[in-house]
């Protein structure tokens, strides 16, 4: 199988930007996080929203092409069992040691937890629920935090896995043969009329949860994305296509997110009353202007990610040392990097650094970290390696495996 470069450059960026909102998280207006600093930046909501309608998408349609280019050489069956061990295992492993400090810091910011970390781990480690609000997560005995991605991703690789013998059987390779070369519209279109429908009608009634069980917005929103690039990953007609369109996709993009952007901007001006309803109203009724606006994210957040793949597809796909030690390195410092993000901003709040030092510490620490605990301990350490995911061999010394490419962070074929 051919080396798909570019998706481990795609993959890189989207944890890296994953590191970046993180730790926006933390200084984010009226957006809820594990902790909060005092010192709030207005201005971070804006890039943050533009970023966040696509971002978890991008994850899910990676490690969807990821599966899919690993299907071609792999039977469902074998794959069964790697993805289990290669996702379940760094999850419960973050589960138990990972992200309790993440509660632990939240728990002593909040007031509900005045002891140290050992005793807490302790008593986290029982399972057993806490009371409601102690931490996120606390009324179930433990958390997932950012590692639910993890979870999700297991429950589709399975479902995929479970159902594509029974869709071979009925002829549905034939169907996706179809689908990338004449029937393309289907693929231009009902993605995003799908995702129109979800921000109506599942959206308003179904928050997100990242409980996995009833999460069904999300479970809308993923799923498809996923099974997308499952669909497209081996098919080079797609590839083809997603290339001759960048520039009208780049245009559609832009578009849709100028359009959201802007009428976002006049949602908060008519919410702190600097704006007048009248001023929209003698156009159309409020309603079709929250029509508009919904239409333009669903435009937005598909055409985005379709010239994402289309432009690093022409642009970044090939080989380079960098690409190579940060495609492994992706998956450890996602493991780590919202604990030492929490741990780092716990730590540097009560110093009062200001807006511009405390989160350039934090983002610093949060980097430093990662590196230093990935480099020197999980790299080099065989037995610490599947619990970050990785195989137990270095790719430096031997030949990974093909079935790694499902998983966030490593091979892209």
């Amino acid at each position: 199988m051919e080396r798909r470069h570019d998706i481990d450059a795609l993959r890189v960026f989207a944890f890296a930007l994953l590191i970046l909102y993180h730790v926006g998280m933390v200084y984010v207006v009226d957006w809820g996080f594990h902790i909060k600093s005092p010192t709030l930046l207005a201005w971070a909501e804006w890039p943050m929203v533009l970023v966040n309608r696509w971002r978890m998408s991008l994850l899910f349609l990676l490690s969807g092409i990821a599966l899919g280019l690993v299907l071609a050489c792999r039977s469902p069956g074998r794959l069964l069992g790697n993805r289990s061990w290669r996702l379940l295992l760094p999850l419960a492993f973050g589960i138990a040691l990972i992200v309790p400090v993440q509660a632990w810091c939240e728990a002593r910011m909040l007031g509900t937890y005045d002891a140290g970390f050992g005793a807490f781990l302790l008593r986290y480690l029982q399972l057993w629920p806490w009371p409601a609000g102690t931490f996120t997560g606390a009324e179930y005995g433990f958390t997932w935090n950012h590692l639910w991605y993890l979870a999700y991703l297991w429950t589709y690789t399975m479902l995929v896995l479970a159902v594509l013998p029974l869709l071979r059987a009925m002829g549905g390779a034939r169907v996706a043969d179809w689908l990338v070369t004449r029937g393309r519209w289907w693929l231009w279109t009902v993605p995003p009329l799908w995702l129109l429908f979800a921000l109506l009608a599942l959206a308003p009634h179904h928050p997100s949860t990242h409980a996995l069980a009833g999460d069904w917005f999300n479970h809308a929103k993923y799923f498809p994305v996923f099974a997308f690039g499952v669909l497209i990953a081996g098919r080079a007609p797609m590839w083809d296509a997603l290339d001759a369109r960048r520039w009208t996709l780049t245009w559609l993009a832009l578009t849709g997110a100028a359009v959201y952007m802007t009428l976002r901007m006049f949602g908060r001006l008519l919410d702190t009353g600097a704006m007048s309803l009248d001023g929209l109203e003698w156009l159309m009724p409020l309603s079709a202007w929250k029509l508009v606006s919904v239409c333009a994210h669903a435009l937005y957040a598909w055409t985005a990610l379709l010239t994402l793949l289309a432009w690093s597809a022409r642009l970044v796909n090939r080989p380079s040392r960098f690409l190579h030690y940060a495609s492994e390195a992706v998956y450890p410092w996602y493991i780590l990097h919202q604990s030492l993000i929490v741990l780092a901003a716990y730590w540097l709040i009560p110093l009062g650094l200001g807006p511009l030092w405390e989160p350039l510490l934090v983002l610093a620490i949060t980097v430093a970290g990662c590196l230093l605990i990935h480099e020197l301990l999980i790299r080099r350490i065989g037995w610490l390696r599947p619990l970050f995911g990785l195989p137990m061999q270095s790719r430096l010394h031997a030949a990974a495996d093909a079935d790694d490419v499902a998983v966030p962070g490593l091979r892209g074929s």
